[in-house]
């Protein structure tokens, strides 16, 4: 029973994060040098791992609130592979989009710094 209560009030709290997320503002990229993500991830931008004008990886926390990391590879050899396009203002958008298959199982799509949640 006392389960079920926290795992209710987990996901009451996640929805309420996804929610507030909405009317914050957009994410943006940091690039970094290197074929690696630190250690330490912003808590809403994300990380671009770039290393002589090869992008290699994509780093975010999830953006569901479970603090975890999430690891996408932009590099042109790697299967699973993303595609980052970034704007003049630095708002990422990400192809396709991105399923966390462990955990909290989040799925959105982020287009211009906004993250679309699939339902």
């Amino acid at each position: 029973m006392f389960k079920a209560i926290l795992d209710s009030l987990n996901g009451a709290l996640r929805w309420t994060y996804k929610k507030w997320d909405g009317i914050r503002p957009d994410r943006r990229i940091q690039i970094i040098e290197g074929d690696s993500l630190p250690s330490k991830l912003p808590k809403r931008d994300l990380v671009l791992a770039r290393e002589d004008d090869e992008d290699w990886c994509v780093g975010l926390r999830c953006p569901c609130g479970c603090g975890t990391n999430i690891e996408l590879l932009v590099v042109q050899e790697a299967k699973p592979r993303w595609d980052i396009s970034i704007d003049a203002k630095r708002r990422p958008t990400l192809k396709p989009s991105v399923w966390v298959q462990r955990g909290c199982r989040s799925h959105f799509w982020l287009r211009d710094g906004r993250v679309i949640w699939c339902e």
